[in-house]
């Protein structure tokens, strides 16, 4: 397992936090370390009120009881790797049939597939059209453009409230002649600003990107990605930040932000391996231990297939079979089937979407998930090949190097042409959707769209 050096904190106080992921991630593909991954500052509050899943009558997995199946290709993928064959798990199948396994039902260390347990648990808990609620209120009056009171921020824990959406907000307030606070600002409930989950930070974050008098640096980098006539919030506060286990009950309601739906939250998370999303989405359904209980259920596999301690994959004892791992990506596809989505809609396609991949000369088309400790390399996904249609596949590997594991499964990979898969193709009506907000009056709603971000 790996940590955020001083370094590395410094990358994200000064730049934004998609960009301070890119040039991380460059780092460790130059250095051959770990692949980056942004871990929270602090473990996440658990959310109020989530219940275990009820349980229901488990699937029947397909290939239920597998052979070893001997493939000439992984066994000279195995022979390549320099490392002890116990610690190696190789999955390959079709819809119907298994083409290679060498000890795919053993679970091995699986760094950050452990992201694929938590999206499919939290689309089977929320669905893919989720959006997560942030509410702004009130305590006091409002005259001539200040607020004599506090402001209220009560957070609903959604996991992507960054920079653009706090200066969103705030050209709101300032829609409504809102540009002063004499008060405090008070953070309610679990209220994340990039990725920190620390209320304090977060509300002092917010604080800075409602008035671009107090923006860091790296909210003045961001700004320049937004439109040009994006306006610059000015809503001073002149008080302090404070915590509060509820909302006071004398609040007035002035915004409630919707974040992206959860498909697309997924996605992002997925795209850059982002730790501190992934533990926070998994506390919405109930934690680590309900993530692999309701991905057991959801594909059949046995439960001693699937063991996790967090939701993020940053721990050696995160262990997932890669069977499960394959049965896991293809329960997803089965969840979001009815909605007219692939899980291209949740995980990148290589050649096509940004992320930790993108270094790596992967084939491409190819709909994939990896992850990395320290001596452990992990890559499943799915496919879509020219002979057999779409592949699915697992690759676990330990107690090696992990720039020789990359390597040997981008070779192996490359076995099969890849061509065009209408399953593996995102839904084109998800290209563009975005956040939303209403201003919220005590009388009347009016509903307008936030800023669209990159």
């Amino acid at each position: 397992m790996w940590d955020i050096t001083d370094c590395q904190f410094c990358l994200f106080m000064i730049c934004p936090p998609r960009i301070a992921l890119v040039l991380i991630t460059l780092s460790y593909a130059i250095s051959g370390c770990a692949t980056p991954e942004v871990q929270p500052s602090a473990s996440p509050p658990a959310p109020s009120a989530v219940k275990t899943p009820e349980p229901s009558p488990p699937l029947k997995l397909e290939l239920a009881d597998p052979t070893t199946v001997a493939n000439p290709q992984v066994e000279q993928y195995l022979s390549q790797l320099e490392a002890p064959t116990v610690s190696q798990g190789v999955w390959i199948q079709t819809q119907d049939a298994l083409l290679a396994n060498h000890q795919g039902t053993i679970p091995l260390p699986a760094a950050s597939l452990t992201k694929v347990a938590t999206s499919l648990a939290v689309l089977k808990k929320l669905g893919p059209n989720h959006r997560f609620e942030t509410q702004m209120g009130y305590i006091g009056t409002l005259q001539n453009g200040e607020l004599q009171g506090d402001l209220v921020i009560e957070g609903r824990a959604d996991p992507f409230f960054v920079w653009e959406d706090a200066i969103a907000l705030g050209n709101l307030l300032n829609q409504n002649n809102i540009r002063k606070v004499s008060g405090n600002v008070i953070v309610v409930g679990p209220f994340y600003m990039n990725y920190e989950s620390d209320p304090v930070t977060s509300g002092t974050l917010l604080q800075q990107g409602l008035d671009n008098k107090r923006w860091p640096a790296e909210a003045q980098t961001q700004y320049q990605t937004l439109p040009s006539e994006t306006p610059k919030p000015e809503v001073a506060i002149a008080g302090r930040i404070q915590t509060a286990a509820t909302r006071p009950d004398q609040v007035k309601p002035l915004i409630r932000h919707r974040s992206l739906p959860v498909a697309e939250l997924l996605k992002k998370m997925n795209q850059y391996s982002n730790n501190a999303m992934a533990e926070m989405l998994a506390d919405q359904v109930g934690g680590a231990a309900v993530v692999a209980q309701m991905a057991a259920q959801e594909t059949g596999v046995p439960p001693q297939e699937i063991q996790l301690v967090n939701g993020s994959g940053l721990s050696i004892d995160n262990r997932i079979s890669p069977r499960a791992a394959c049965a896991m990506f293809k329960a997803i596809a089965r969840l979001l089937h009815p909605q007219k989505m692939t899980i291209a809609d949740i995980f990148a396609v290589t050649g096509t979407d940004e992320g930790v991949h993108n270094e790596r000369p992967l084939p491409q088309l190819a709909v994939l998930k990896s992850g990395t400790l320290n001596g452990v390399s992990a890559l499943a996904g799915a496919l879509p090949t020219q002979d057999q249609g779409v592949i699915w596949f697992a690759f676990i590997n330990g107690e090696g190097d992990v720039e020789r594991f990359r390597a040997e499964q981008e070779v192996l990979l490359k076995t099969w042409p890849t061509t065009s898969a209408a399953q593996l193709t995102p839904s084109p009506a998800r290209q563009n959707l975005q956040p939303t907000h209403e201003r919220v009056n005590q009388t009347s709603k009016h509903s307008g769209e936030l800023i669209a971000r990159e």
